[in-house]
């Protein structure tokens, strides 16, 4: 056994290796620069955690999402595998531990978040890290010509001029042939570079577009068949509630899911879902990512996704166990002009841009000439209603301000609470001596937690309750008292998203916005939308292979198993079977003429569509006619 398939065994469990993954960790091997483009539920993963298991020293993996991020880290911890994260949201003395644990302990894998690279701290740290691989997770955010552009992932190429010599393996789900040269190009890949391409075939998974005249009524027919795990995925959070409510009512085991939920709701939710607790999950695309449940049995879309790039991705979490599973579009027409008019509202015109800037600017409070680096908890409901914003059209506003690298948005993310005393030893001393009631939380945090008169320090109220014996809302409600009394400073837990300035707060008149570039992206994405749409209309082409070929996969054949390929096999008339009509028509209308739907009844043996288009070539070889009552006759 090579040391690449022992090592699979011994940490994966696996045999043997999935298609295209022993080359790809031949060629990193090499430190070759590689780009690997596996679909969903490939095994991306083990091809970079394979490999560095067997280089000496560090593996930094560049990844988008936080939860992604911990659930890498947490399945490696279950390997017996050492790993860190460091991510937006964490205080500068935990990336510091972190990054000294990464440079001098025994782990062979950190996980950073893109916007973390360009910090002074990471910057000090980096030779100290010896990386021996730079794995790029979700690298289509590198091309602004990719569905999910995320300008802070450019800053990679920065740290291969560091690191040269490094090999970078960049692996993505879907990307277009133009996607793929640009990642390439932008990550400055090698002469010997090498691409893999998996098959985007999915030969388990069945493809299908209905247009349903009530989608209520067919998503509810759907779930009545099907046994085994499900997902919808819907446009809006108010419609996941909508629709696992209406699941519900007819006896279906239903959940909702979207980003607005508390970290606690969106884990046992998951959770229920994972563990079969419950078997539908209704929820919006901030779900699936880095979830591997291989047993879904049906994805249903409520509504058409802007491109194919993310129906795919969301399509293929079902049938990871290779089992026949079904991809349900539900398509209503109306939807294509909603969906033009998104590309409109997602790159808005120069002046809206300047006033969602300066309105957003202002919301934080930040003064012209100063920001960079700062973080805010973020609030978009209240920023859309504080300044008269329509919230879809302020979203789509900031994801244009973020691409353009003047900030990011951090997803939701959980930080503890905090405190740090902000009195002398002897001044806490004094207010115990006069505020007795105080004593025994005072003493539970000096004894609890090292460090606390010098900086913040994460506390957890649970514990200081149990360790002071005394109840939760009490314990809050006396650290609210601290703070007001000035004696130390508490920071409340909070799951709100995050907004970093990544740069000053430029001055009025020195807005500057690259409208070349963002006009350029919104034709993109409208090739994306119109894409989507050709799909969701073609009656007749394989739907397996109209996705490979759009991503550049030229080697899939008809599946056979999408509606439009059991469509053409129900209707097509082979010679065989023609012959039969042939005769038996002949033999009834030898008798007497009769109409159609006379015909059809007596011809049962045979396919409608079949017995239409014998009949249809019959008459157009003029073997029989038909007179202006309908009635069918030998010529």
């Amino acid at each position: 056994m090579s040391e690449s398939l022992s090592i699979l065994k011994k940490y994966w469990g696996h045999d043997q290796f999935r298609p295209l993954q022993q080359s790809i960790v031949d060629a990193v091997m090499k430190k070759k620069d590689v780009l690997a483009l596996l679909p969903t539920g490939g095994g991306k993963s083990v091809c970079f955690q394979l490999p560095a298991m067997m280089m000496d020293g560090l593996c930094i993996v560049v990844s988008p999402l936080i939860a992604l991020m911990k659930d890498q880290v947490e399945n490696l911890s279950k390997k017996g595998i050492n790993a860190l994260a460091i991510y937006s949201g964490m205080t500068f003395l935990e990336v510091k531990k972190n990054l000294q644990n990464a440079a001098f302990g025994d782990y062979k894998f950190l996980y950073v978040s893109p916007e973390r690279l360009e910090t002074k701290l990471f910057s000090e740290f980096l030779p100290a890290l010896s990386p021996c691989l730079i794995a790029i997770d979700e690298a289509h955010c590198i091309s602004q010509w990719g569905y999910d552009f995320r300008p802070s992932y450019l800053k990679i190429a920065k740290l291969r001029e560091e690191l040269p010599g490094v090999p970078v393996i960049a692996l993505t789900a879907s990307a277009t042939l133009e996607v793929q040269n640009d990642i390439c190009e932008r990550m400055l890949f090698g002469k010997n570079q090498e691409r893999f391409q998996q098959s985007f075939a999915r030969p388990n998974l069945s493809y299908a577009v209905i247009e349903p005249a009530s989608k209520q009524t067919k998503l509810v027919e759907i779930f009545s068949k099907i046994t085994g795990s499900g997902i919808v995925y819907c446009k809006s959070r108010k419609q996941t509630q909508q629709i696992a409510e209406l699941l519900q009512q007819h006896k279906i085991s239903a959940d909702f899911y979207h980003a607005g939920l508390s970290n606690a709701e969106r884990s046992q939710k998951q959770n229920n879902w994972i563990n079969n607790k419950i078997n539908t999950i209704v929820c919006t695309n901030a779900f699936g990512m880095g979830i591997d449940k291989p047993d879904v049995r049906v994805v249903v879309h409520q509504n058409i996704p802007e491109s194919l790039e993310n129906y795919y991705q969301e399509a293929g979490r079902a049938g990871r166990d290779g089992k026949s599973s079904q991809a349900i579009l539900l398509f209503d027409k109306k939807e294509i002009n909603e969906l033009r008019e998104i590309n409109i509202l997602r790159y808005p015109e120069p002046d809206v841009l300047k006033k969602l800037y300066a309105d957003l600017m202002n919301h934080l409070s930040v003064p012209a000439g100063i920001g960079e680096g700062q973080s805010f908890d973020f609030d978009l409901p209240l920023f859309s209603e504080t300044f008269k914003w329509n919230i879809l059209q302020a979203t789509y506003g900031l994801q244009a301000l973020s691409q353009e690298g003047l900030f990011f948005i951090a997803e939701n993310s959980f930080r503890p609470s905090q405190l740090v005393f902000t009195v002398s030893k002897e001044q806490l001393f004094d207010f115990e001596k006069n505020q007795p009631s105080l004593e025994p939380l005072i003493k539970g945090l000096l004894r609890s937690y090292e460090g606390i008169f010098d900086y913040p320090t994460f506390i957890h109220e649970t514990l200081l309750a149990k360790f002071t014996s005394t109840p939760i809302g009490i314990i809050r409600k006396n650290l609210q008292l601290l703070h007001q009394y000035q004696i130390a400073k508490y920071s409340p837990a909070t799951e709100k998203p995050q907004i970093v300035l990544l740069m000053n707060r430029m001055y009025k008149d020195d807005f500057k916005f690259n409208m070349k570039d963002l006009q350029e992206r919104k034709k993109n994405h409208l090739k994306r939308i119109e894409a989507m749409v050709d799909f969701s209309n073609n009656t007749t082409d394989c739907r397996s292979v109209t996705i490979a070929n759009y991503f550049n996969d030229n080697t899939s054949v008809s599946c056979g198993n999408c509606d439009n390929c059991l469509k053409l096999k129900k209707t097509f008339l082979n010679e065989t079977i023609f012959e039969k009509i042939n005769i038996r028509i002949k033999q009834e209308l030898s008798k007497k003429p009769m109409l159609y739907f006379e015909l059809a009844n007596i011809l049962t043996e045979f396919e409608k569509e079949h017995l239409q288009e014998a009949i249809q070539f019959l008459q157009s070889e003029k073997i029989i006619s038909g007179d202006k009552f309908g009635n069918l006759s030998l010529s």
